[in-house]
């Protein structure tokens, strides 16, 4: 936006900060909030914070700093605010997890470590963030935010103290954020109407049960390599061994086979052409195939024998099912796409597929979020600077979606907002 875009809306900028900040205690911190905000939707390369100030007719980059990186307000209120307006405003098809890298220099910035850098392809020293998003085909908002926090930081007291980590924060895989994040939501009264993440999280076993354990429906991608049984395969329990020695449990006769073998064993003829959405260039469209199948593996195993064991003291051996949906374009010689699902054995697989597909949003909003809103141009170091940093972003996206949905709506005023219902629209 340019300066005379934003000064039109000044006037709807200032109600939305009135309501989005109003946890913030102090009047002259809601205007250097206000004026932050102003900063990020600016045109201008650069979005630190000497860079708006320049910019800004009432822009005092000392004020900016203090109010970002030495102020004591919680974020905390405001992202739930957000939330609270977005939810209802977005009627979102489902929540995507998802994670953002950004490339950082030395080793002081708050938990940097050297790591695998999206933004750059490789492993560098960067910092990375885990994020749930609402998110339909017409618009998403960021709900959460969690900085990764490195092993390496766990026992470095120093760069700890000098970044102001609280004690209580530790490392936790990403995976875990990302469950914490759900767990913070649904406190507020806010619960998914399915969950969407990328290969990254949903090869890992451990979150798919923590989500089923939830009550929580997703469709996941998966790495070629998960392996599964087919469905109507049946374990069978081995010859006892004496007339005294302990019943074997049941088993699979044949090891899992993986997802992409499954795929490939269904044949071509087993993929409809299906039309997800409409692009900028006309329908997007390829073949999918959707099936019943059995997740196997350790990890797998383990949380269904232990709840087995504890209601009713003994296991049939026999693994949970769910859909493997499989991507297999027209032109490609083998399938290039896995997802796995826990929703209902009659989801149609139209659903399946534009949940799956629901992804492409966020990264187009992700886009916005870094060139256009300056979430990765932060130069402070401490961990409530970015805290307070990727809050203002995400309200300012927050704004700027508001104005493009419904630019003349009031905002509601509901203390909390429930998603449970999908959305039949995307």
């Amino acid at each position: 936006m340019d300066a005379l875009q934003v000064n039109r809306v000044r006037a709807t900028l200032a109600l939305f900060v009135a309501n989005v900040f109003a946890s913030v205690p102090r009047k002259d911190q809601r205007v250097k909030g206000d004026c932050y905000l102003r900063g990020l939707m600016l045109d201008g390369r650069r979005k630190s914070i000497q860079a708006m100030a320049s910019r800004l007719p009432d822009g005092n980059e000392q004020n900016l700093q203090q109010f970002v990186n030495q102020s004591t307000w919680d974020p905390v209120p405001v992202q739930r605010r957000i939330c609270e307006r977005m939810l209802p405003l977005i009627g979102p098809a489902a929540w995507v997890i998802d994670d953002v890298s950004v490339p950082r220099d030395g080793r002081m910035s708050v938990a940097v470590a050297p790591q695998y850098c999206g933004a750059l392809g490789k492993r560098a020293n960067c910092q990375v963030a885990v994020s749930v998003h609402a998110a339909t085909d017409a618009a998403s908002c960021p709900l959460q935010w969690r900085l990764f926090v490195p092993e390496e930081w766990t026992s470095d007291t120093d760069r700890r103290t000098a970044t102001r980590i609280p004690p209580e924060v530790t490392h936790r895989e990403k995976w875990r954020l990302a469950l914490d994040m759900l767990d913070t939501l649904a406190d507020w009264g806010m619960r998914p109407p399915a969950v969407v993440a990328d290969a990254a999280y949903g090869t890992n076993a451990h979150l798919r049960a923590a989500l089923s354990e939830r009550g929580i429906g997703y469709v996941l991608a998966v790495r070629t390599d998960v392996s599964a049984h087919p469905f109507d395969a049946e374990p069978v329990a081995p010859p006892r061994n004496g007339p005294i020695g302990c019943w074997p449990q049941p088993r699979y006769r044949h090891p899992a086979a993986s997802v992409a073998d499954l795929a490939v064993g269904l044949g071509q003829d087993s993929f409809t052409a299906l039309t997800w959405r409409q692009g900028s260039r006309g329908e997007l469209r390829s073949r999918f195939a959707a099936v019943r199948v059995r997740p196997a593996g350790k990890a797998v195993e383990r949380p269904v024998k232990a709840a087995a064991s504890a209601g009713q003291g003994w296991w049939d051996g026999v693994l949970p099912d769910c859909w493997l949906l499989v991507e297999w374009p027209e032109d490609a010689e083998a399938p290039t796409e896995y997802w796995l699902s826990n929703l209902p054995a009659d989801t149609p697989i139209v659903d399946l597929v534009q949940l799956a597909k629901v992804r492409w949003r966020i990264e187009h909003d992700y886009r916005e979020l870094k060139h256009g809103l300056g979430l990765d141009h932060f130069e402070g170091r401490s961990w409530p600077g970015w805290h307070h940093h990727v809050t203002l972003v995400t309200a300012a996206h927050a704004f700027l979606t508001e104005q493009r949905l419904v630019p003349k709506v009031p905002a509601p005023v509901s203390a909390s907002t429930n998603c449970s219902t999908p959305s039949k629209t995307s």
